[in-house]
């Protein structure tokens, strides 16, 4: 078969892909696989060979990341079981001040709270934001906004244990060491840079109270402290109107650690500190960290490469988490909180599997050859092109993971045919993806109603924002190209 008969087959397959999800409204797992079976049957690999690389590529990726996935959701389950997101947001606020909170928001979820679902993630820390939003000074709301748009978004899909990351890292064969460490280099720059745009953008006079702010929260104006007045109204919600309103407690309700504190699990049992209910999942991140880096140094400790191998490292603070938490919250809130981090990760560990579906068939197909003729690893046009195509498929879509998925897929055979890290790839690939979240994305809408924002609100601090981090994040991996 032709190369022009190949790239116009992969084309089709993926517009196709794309076509059943928005305008058929098909389930996007079924989508990718239908898509994966198009191009197989249209690029030679034969009935058998298409079946092969679609369950070939499911069971690849998922050997790679499916325990890391698994993992890390059930760590994160428990830890906002345990109350751990209210009390952490106060720490910060003590620590940083007023006026520091939308850096260190944005810092912190797009970091060390990734292990937790997304949806869970935004749906507690959203009512924190937006009664901390009077206290950090002029235009509170639409920071603390932007400040968790970017954070939750960039999380995802560049930094370990987010899923998006994890599911790249697996479909491109980067060791999650290295996907650690260059996440991490790429999202803090990146967040505090899109932070501090945004914030001398509203500064400037791009946000308007009246206008994108919900009615009831705008008529109250300023104020210098509490909580915003009233709730969100559903009147200009959108699909999540139905969410749940912040609820108008006082900050100080979330923040020292007692017996007594509450959370959305009931009182807890016992007084346990921030630092040791967060100390498994940190020392995870840090064997896996530290893996990479003797990896690097070329070092060998069998005990230590050992423990710094993902699966373990997660294992043990999947291990730790559980025995912290039970005795922080009890055993059936534990139990109760697994059950629920099982439900909350099949639907994604069967996403990321028919990704790897689509990657493993593209590759089949032979496309890695045909682009490798056109590309070196010495210019940016592979970045840019994968940045390009996941920013794409992400307006057309409005997932963040699926579209990082698969324009990574579609670039995966090119990177070791022209020497390109992989890592690059990924890093590209994800930053690509949060390119103009927008009304198709359940974030989006959480956004909106939970933060008591109007649309036109929505789309400033949550579409445009990402959208200035996309920007600035593939500014800063091409530099990071003469390094890794």
């Amino acid at each position: 078969m032709s190369d022009t008969a190949i790239i116009v087959n992969t084309v089709v397959a993926v517009l196709a892909t794309v076509l059943l999800i928005v305008r058929f409204r098909l389930n996007p797992v079924v989508s990718l696989v239908i898509g994966a079976a198009y191009l197989g049957l249209t690029a030679g690999l034969g009935v058998e060979g298409t079946v092969e690389a679609i369950t070939g590529g499911f069971g690849d990726i998922l050997a790679e990341v499916g325990l890391l996935i698994a993992f890390g959701v059930l760590t994160g389950a428990m830890l906002q079981r345990a109350g751990a997101i209210e009390r952490l947001v106060a720490m910060l606020l003590r620590v940083c001040g007023p006026r520091g909170m939308p850096y260190a928001t944005a810092v912190t979820v797009g970091t060390v709270l990734q292990s937790i679902f997304v949806d869970v993630l935004l749906v507690i820390s959203a009512p924190l934001a937006r009664r901390l939003a009077p206290r950090i000074g002029d235009h509170g709301l639409p920071r603390m906004a932007t400040a968790l748009a970017i954070g939750l978004e960039c999380g995802i899909v560049l930094m370990v244990p987010g899923v998006g990351a994890l599911a790249l890292a697996g479909l491109l064969g980067v060791p999650l060491g290295t996907m650690l460490l260059a996440g991490f280099v790429l999202v803090v720059p990146t967040v505090l840079i899109a932070t501090a745009i945004m914030t001398f953008v509203f500064r400037r006079g791009w946000w308007d109270p009246i206008r994108d702010e919900q009615a009831e929260l705008a008529a109250a104006g300023p104020v210098t402290g509490g909580s915003p007045a009233g709730g969100p109204s559903t009147d200009d919600a959108g699909p999540a109107a139905t969410a749940a309103a912040p609820d108008r407690e006082p900050l100080a309700a979330a923040a020292a650690p007692s017996s007594t504190t509450l959370t959305d699990a009931g009182p807890m049992r016992r007084d346990v500190s921030l630092l040791l209910l967060f100390t498994p999942l940190l020392v995870a991140l840090l064997l896996i960290a530290a893996g990479a880096v003797l990896e690097v140094a070329e070092v060998s400790v069998p005990v230590l490469a050992f423990v710094a191998e993902p699966v373990i490292a997660l294992l043990i603070g999947l291990i730790g988490t559980t025995v912290v938490c039970s005795y922080a919250t009890g055993r059936t809130a534990v139990e109760e909180s697994v059950a629920g981090g099982f439900r909350e990760s099949g639907q994604i560990l069967i996403l990321t599997g028919v990704g790897g579906s689509l990657a493993t068939t593209i590759q089949k197909a032979g496309l890695g050859d045909i682009l490798g003729q056109y590309f070196s690893a010495t210019t940016v046009a592979p970045l840019l092109m994968v940045w390009v195509i996941a920013a794409v498929l992400h307006v057309a879509i409005g997932s963040v993971t699926i579209s990082a998925i698969t324009a990574a897929g579609v670039l995966a055979p090119v990177a070791p045919i022209i020497g390109l890290s992989p890592v690059l790839v990924a890093l590209a690939a994800g930053a690509g993806s949060l390119f103009a979240v927008h009304v198709t994305s359940n974030t989006f809408w959480l956004l909106q109603s939970l933060m008591g924002q109007t649309t036109r609100g929505a789309l400033k601090t949550c579409s445009v924002g990402v959208s200035v981090a996309s920007v600035v994040a593939i500014g800063i991996i091409l530099p990071m190209s003469l390094v890794f």
